[in-house]
C-alpha cells in the first residue's frame, strides 16, 4: 500500500483548481496531495490568501524543518484541522472564516438561488462566515442520506425559516461540513484518480478526521461543555436534509463505540428534533417529513436508544395525564401533526381562509392533506416499528402505548375535558400506527381473555360497563379463574398490540366521530337561527330589540363561518376513506374473535345459541359491542362506500346473531343501537347500502329468528329502566317499523311474519304496543297541531297581534317553535305506527278481534276519526301542512281501510261499544268527506256505510237491553277498574281480578299491578266458584228487570 509520506515519491498532479483525471499509472508527487487537501480545507501555510485560511502555526513549523512536520497524511490533516478550529475560538477580531469567500462553494450558491425559499442563517454579524443552508443545497447527489429520496425539487416548497445559533461552535460546523462535501466534489471532478488506494485513503481520512473534530465541537470540547438537554448545533442542518451524503452515518459510525461519546452528541440531537416538532405544522407541505425520516433513521439504525431518553415517558403530575404525557413524552411532538382546526389552528387558517368553500375545492385540499398525513403516519410507524424491532427497546414501547392508552380514559366519556386528554389528531395518529402493527396480527395468536390477565397492560375503570354482567359477577368469575393455579401464560406481542389497538380505536376515532356529529349539529341549529333571523326581521327591526337581534345574527354567521371551516379540517382528517376501511377491517377482526367466544364452530354457527352467555363474552367491556355499532352507524351516514369490504360477511353475521339473540346483551339500548344499524342500512332510509341490508335480511340465519326476536324487542322496550324510557321506545320502534316494512316484502321472512302472526302471545303484545303507540303519538300530533293553528291565526290577524306585548308575541312564537318540533316528530312516528297497522290489518285479522284488544282498537280509531271528521276538525287546518308530513286525506284512507279490513261482527260491536268516540253523525260525516275528496272508490265507500250501518243496529240492540250493574257488591267488582268481572281470576297475591282486565295490563307489563312482582298468564288461576256467583247475580238482576 502506497502511503504518501516519503518526501521523494514523485506522483504525476495538476495544479490546484485544474481537473484531475490522470492516466493509468500516472504518478502524483507529495506536493500536488499537499495541494488536493489544501484545496480541500481551503488552507495555505505558505502566502495568505482572501479565500484561505492561513495557518500560521503550521508555516512556522515547516519554515524550521519541513520533513519533521507530520509523520503521515492523517497526522496533517489533524493538525490543519486542529489550528483552523483553536483559532475561531478566539475573539471575533481573530475570526479565521473572515477571510473566506463563498462563491465558489456549492453551499452559498444553492442559498443566493432565487428558487430557494428556505435559509438557515448565520445572523447578519459581519464578523461571521456567511453560511446558508437551504433545501437541496449541496445537489441531488449530496443530500444526506437518512432518508432523503428524489431530487431536490422534492423539498423546495419550504416556507419556515430556521435560524442557526450565532456561535463559535456553528462556525466550526460550518467549517467542518464544507470540507466533508468538498471530498465528495473532488471524487466527482476525478474519480479515477480518486479510486486509487492512496488517494481514496487520503479522502477517507479527510472526511473521518471532518467527523471527529464534529464530535469534539458537538460535545463541546473545543469551547465550553454542553449539556446534553439543549439541543445540538447540528439539528437546524438535519431540518433542511442539508448534509452531505453520508455525514450523518458516519458520525454514527465514528462515535457509536464509546458509549458516553455517543449519548452527548446525539442525545442533544434527539432532543433538539423533538423541539423542532413542537413547532411543525402541516400548513407547510413537507415540513414535518424530513424531520421525521431523520429521527427514523436512528431509530433503524439499533445505535440510538430513543427509549432511554429521560423524557420517554414522563411521570404524570397532574389530572390531565392524556395532555401531559402528549407535551412531555419525546414522541409526543412526532405524534401531534394534525389537521383538525382546534389542534392546529394554522392549517385551518392557510387552507381554508378564502371567501367561499367551494365543494371542488373542499375536496382537492383534502385529498392533499390526506396524502401529507399518510406521509407522516407512514415516518411514525417506522420509528415505533424500529424500537419494538429491537429486543432492548421492546418494552419501553410497549408501555409507551399502553401508557398514551390508559391516560386517555377520559376521552371515552360523552362530556369531556378536552385540556385534560390528548388531541384527537394525536389520537388519531396513534391508532393508525397502531392499525399498522395490527396488519398482520393471526387472530389464532391472539388471547380472548387477555384483558383478565393480571400482567394485562390496559387498566379498565372499576366502573366499566360489561356486556352481560355486574362488577360482582366479574368479580366473582375471576377468583375462579384465578383459583390456585392461574391459567394465564406470559403475554405474548400479537395478543397485546391486538388489544392496545382495540382500545386506541375506542379513545380515538369514536370520540372524533362524536365531535364531527356534534359540529354539524351546531352548524345546522346555528343556519336554522339565522334563517330564523331573517324571516322575522320585519316583525324585530323597528322593535326596541333590534340592536339586540341584529349583533345576533351578525355573531351566528360569524360562528357559522367559523364552524363550516373547522367542518372542513375534520372532513380531511376523518372522511378519509383509506383510514376508515382500516378502522372497519380491524373491527371484522374483533368481530371474528367475538364470534369464536360465542360459538368455537365459527363460521359454522347454529341459532339460536346456548341459553348460557359464556362468561368471557359476559365480562368483556360493553364497548368493544358498542363501538362496532357507533362505527358502522358513523360510516352508513358518512361514507358508505366503505362499507363493502371482505369482512362485511362477520359484521352481517355479528349483527344477525347479536339481534337473534338478545338475551346475550344486558343493556337494551345496547340491542337498540344494533337495531339502529340495520335501519340505517334500510334502502328506504340510506340508498347506498341497499347491499348491505340485503345481506342481512337474506342472511340464512336471519330468516326464521330475526323477524320474532324484533318484535320481542319491540314490546320489550317498555321499560328500560332508564328516565327517558317513554320517549325513547317511540324511536326505537319506529327503526323496528320501518325495517318490518322492508322485510314484509322478502319472501322468507313473509313467511316467517305469518308465523308469528298465528302463534298468539307474543304478536298479541306487538299488537297491544301498536295500539298504545298511534293513540298517544296521533294524540300528541293532532293537539300539536290545533295549537299550531291557534297562533297562526292569531299571527294573521296583524292588528289584533300587534296590540300584544311584546313578552306575549315571544312567548307564543316560542311555542310555535317548540309545537312546530314535536308535531314533525311525532308525526312522523304516528305515520308509521299506522302503516303498520294498515299492512298488518289486511294480512291477518284475528289477533286485533281478541277480548283484551278489539275494545281498545275501535276505541283508538274511533276517536282518531272524530278529530279528522269530527265539529273541530277545522282546528287542525295550518299553513304548510307538508311542512310537518300531515297528510289528513292519506291518514283518513288509511283508517277507514283499518275499519273495512277488520270488518266482522266482533269488530263492529267492539265500534259499537265505544261510549266515548262512537257516533252516527261521525260516521257519516266520514262519509261524506271521503265522497267530496275521492279518498276511497265508490265500492269501498259503500262496504263502509255497510259497516255503520251494521254498526248503527248493534247500538240499538244494546239500548234495549242495556242493565245497570253499578249496584253490585264489591267482591265482585274487578279491584282495578272498579268494573264487574265476569271471568274472575286468582293472582299468586290472592288478588282476585277479572281476567281480560289483568290480560290487558299484562300485555303492557308483565307484573303484579299491587305489587309489582313477576306474572305472566300461566300463573293465573280461574275461581269458578265466584265465576257462577257473578253470573247467577246477572241472571237475577237481568230477571228483574225484566
Amino acid at each position: 500500500m502506497l502511503v504518501l509520506q516519503s518526501h521523494s515519491n514523485k506522483f504525476i498532479f495538476p495544479l490546484v483548481g485544474e481537473r484531475m483525471e490522470p492516466s493509468s499509472g500516472s504518478e502524483v508527487s507529495e506536493e500536488q496531495a499537499l495541494q488536493l487537501v489544501c484545496k480541500i480545507f481551503r488552507v495555505s501555510w505558505k502566502d495568505r490568501d482572501r479565500d484561505v485560511i492561513f495557518l500560521s502555526s503550521l508555516s512556522a513549523q515547516f519554515k524550521q524543518n519541513p520533513k519533521e512536520v507530520f509523520s503521515d497524511f492523517k497526522d496533517l490533516i489533524g493538525q490543519i484541522l486542529m489550528e483552523v478550529l483553536m483559532m475561531s475560538t478566539q475573539t471575533r477580531d481573530e475570526n479565521p472564516f473572515a477571510s473566506l469567500t463563498a462563491t465558489s462553494q456549492p453551499i452559498a450558491a444553492a442559498a443566493r438561488s432565487p428558487d430557494r425559499n428556505l435559509m438557515l442563517t448565520t445572523g447578519s454579524n459581519p464578523g461571521t462566515s456567511p453560511m446558508f443552508c437551504s433545501v437541496g443545497s449541496f445537489g441531488a447527489s449530496s443530500f444526506s442520506s437518512l432518508g432523503a429520496s428524489g431530487g431536490a425539487s422534492t423539498w423546495d416548497s419550504y416556507s419556515d425559516h430556521f435560524t442557526i445559533e450565532t456561535c463559535k461552535e456553528t462556525d466550526m460546523l460550518n467549517y467542518l461540513i464544507e470540507c466533508f462535501d468538498r471530498v465528495g466534489i473532488e471524487e466527482k471532478k476525478a474519480p479515477k484518480m480518486c479510486s486509487q488506494p492512496a488517494v481514496s485513503q487520503l479522502l477517507s481520512n479527510v472526511r473521518s478526521q471532518c467527523i471527529s473534530h464534529t464530535a469534539l465541537v458537538l460535545q463541546g470540547s473545543l469551547t465550553q461543555p454542553r449539556s446534553m438537554q439543549q439541543p445540538s448545533f447540528l439539528v437546524p442542518y438535519m431540518l433542511c436534509r442539508n448534509l452531505p451524503y453520508g455525514f450523518m452515518q458516519e458520525l454514527v459510525r465514528t462515535t457509536h463505540q464509546d458509549e458516553e461519546v455517543f449519548k452527548q452528541i446525539f442525545i442533544p440531537i434527539l432532543q433538539g428534533l423533538a423541539l423542532a416538532a413542537k413547532e411543525c405544522s402541516l400548513d407547510s407541505d413537507y415540513f414535518k417529513y424530513p424531520l421525521m425520516v431523520n429521527l427514523c433513521s436512528f431509530c433503524l439504525s439499533h445505535s440510538v436508544d430513543v427509549a432511554s431518553l429521560p423524557l420517554w415517558l414522563p411521570k404524570s403530575l397532574s389530572p390531565g395525564s392524556g395532555r401531559e404525557l402528549q407535551r412531555l413524552s419525546y414522541l409526543g411532538a412526532f405524534f401531534s401533526f394534525s389537521v383538525f382546526a382546534e389542534d392546529d389552528a394554522k392549517v385551518v387558517e392557510k387552507y381554508f381562509s378564502g371567501p367561499a368553500i367551494t365543494l371542488e375545492n373542499t375536496r382537492v385540499v383534502s385529498q392533499s392533506l390526506q396524502h401529507y398525513l399518510e406521509l407522516g403516519r407512514q415516518e411514525l410507524f417506522k420509528i415505533l416499528h424500529s424500537i419494538l424491532l429491537n429486543g432492548e427497546t421492546r418494552e419501553a414501547a410497549l408501555s409507551y402505548m399502553a401508557a398514551v392508552v390508559n391516560a386517555n380514559m377520559k376521552k371515552a366519556q360523552m362530556q369531556t375535558d378536552d385540556r385534560l386528554v390528548s388531541t384527537d389528531g394525536f389520537m388519531l395518529n396513534f391508532l393508525w400506527v397502531l392499525q399498522q402493527l395490527s396488519t398482520k396480527i393471526k387472530l389464532e395468536t391472539v388471547d380472548p381473555t387477555y384483558i383478565f390477565h393480571p400482567r394485562c397492560r390496559i387498566t379498565l375503570p372499576n366502573d366499566e360497563t360489561r356486556v352481560n354482567a355486574t362488577m360482582e359477577d366479574v368479580n366473582d368469575w375471576l377468583a375462579e379463574l384465578y383459583g390456585d393455579q392461574p391459567p394465564f401464560s406470559e403475554p405474548k406481542f400479537p395478543t397485546e398490540c391486538f388489544f392496545l389497538t382495540l382500545h386506541a380505536h375506542h379513545l380515538s376515532i369514536l370520540p372524533s366521530c362524536r365531535r364531527y356529529i356534534r359540529r354539524l349539529r351546531a352548524i345546522r341549529e346555528l343556519n336554522r337561527t339565522v334563517e330564523d333571523l331573517k324571516n322575522n326581521e320585519s316583525q324585530w327591526k323597528d322593535s326596541p330589540l333590534a340592536t339586540r337581534h341584529r349583533e345576533m345574527l351578525k355573531r351566528c354567521k360569524t360562528q357559522l363561518k367559523k364552524l363550516v371551516r373547522c367542518k372542513a379540517c375534520a372532513d380531511a382528517g376523518l372522511l378519509d376513506e383509506s383510514f376508515l376501511r382500516r378502522c372497519l377491517n380491524f373491527y371484522g377482526l374483533l368481530i371474528q374473535l367475538l364470534l369464536r367466544i360465542l360459538d368455537p364452530a365459527y363460521p359454522d354457527i347454529t341459532l339460536p345459541l346456548n341459553s348460557d352467555v359464556p362468561k368471557v363474552f359476559a365480562a368483556l367491556p360493553e364497548f368493544y359491542v358498542e363501538d362496532v355499532a357507533e362505527f358502522l352507524f358513523f360510516i352508513v351516514q358518512y361514507s358508505p362506500q366503505v362499507l363493502y369490504e371482505p369482512c362485511t360477511q362477520d359484521i352481517v353475521m355479528f349483527l344477525v346473531v347479536m339481534l337473534c339473540n338478545q338475551n346475550y346483551i344486558r343493556n337494551p339500548y345496547l340491542v337498540a343501537k344494533l337495531v339502529e344499524v340495520m335501519f340505517m342500512t334500510n334502502p328506504a332510509v340510506q340508498p347506498r347500502t341497499q347491499k348491505f341490508f340485503e345481506m342481512i335480511e337474506n342472511h340464512p340465519l336471519s330468516t326464521k329468528l330475526l323477524v320474532p326476536s324484533l318484535m320481542k324487542f319491540y314490546t320489550d322496550v317498555e321499560h328500560t329502566g332508564a328516565t327517558s324510557e317513554f320517549y325513547d321506545k317511540f324511536t326505537i320502534r319506529y327503526h323496528i317499523s320501518t325495517i318490518f316494512k322492508s322485510l314484509w316484502q322478502n319472501i322468507a321472512h313473509h313467511g316467517t311474519f305469518m308465523e308469528e302472526f298465528n302463534s298468539g302471545k307474543q304478536f298479541v303484545r306487538y299488537i297491544n304496543m301498536l295500539i298504545n303507540d298511534t293513540t298517544f303519538l296521533l294524540d300528541e300530533s293532532l293537539e300539536s297541531l290545533k295549537r299550531i293553528h291557534e297562533v297562526q291565526e292569531e299571527m294573521k290577524n296583524k292588528e289584533q297581534w300587534d296590540q300584544l306585548p311584546r313578552d306575549q308575541q315571544q312567548a307564543r312564537q316560542s311555542q310555535l317553535a317548540q309545537d312546530e318540533r314535536v308535531s314533525r316528530s311525532y308525526l312522523a312516528l304516528a305515520t308509521e305506527t299506522v302503516d303498520m297497522f294498515h299492512i298488518l290489518t289486511k294480512q291477518v285479522q284475528k289477533p286485533f278481534l281478541r277480548p283484551e284488544l278489539g275494545p281498545r282498537l275501535a276505541a283508538m280509531l274511533n276517536f282518531n276519526l272524530q278529530q279528522l271528521c269530527g265539529p273541530k276538525c277545522r282546528d287542525l287546518k295550518v299553513e304548510n301542512p307538508e311542512k310537518y308530513g300531515f297528510e289528513p286525506k292519506k291518514l283518513l284512507d288509511q283508517l277507514t281501510d283499518i275499519y273495512l279490513q277488520l270488518d266482522c261482527a266482533r269488530f263492529a260491536k267492539a265500534i259499537a261499544d265505544d261510549q266515548r268516540s262512537y257516533s252516527k253523525e261521525l260516521f257519516e260525516e266520514v262519509i261524506s268527506k271521503m265522497r267530496k275528496a275521492g279518498i276511497k272508490s265508490t265500492i269501498a265507500i259503500e262496504k263502509f256505510k255497510l259497516l255503520a250501518e251494521k254498526v248503527e243496529e248493534i247500538v240499538a240492540k244494546n239500548a234495549r237491553a242495556e242493565i245497570d250493574y253499578s249496584d253490585a257488591p264489591d267482591e265482585f267488582r274487578d279491584p282495578l277498574m272498579d268494573t264487574l268481572m265476569t271471568d274472575p281470576v286468582r293472582l299468586p297475591s290472592g288478588t282476585i281480578m277479572d281476567r281480560s282486565i289483568i290480560l290487558r295490563h299484562l300485555l303492557n307489563s308483565p307484573t303484579d299491578p299491587f305489587n309489582r312482582q313477576m306474572l305472566t298468564e300461566s300463573m293465573l288461576e280461574p275461581v269458578p266458584e265466584l265465576k257462577e256467583q257473578i253470573h247467577a247475580w246477572m241472571r237475577e238482576k237481568q230477571n228483574s228487570d225484566h
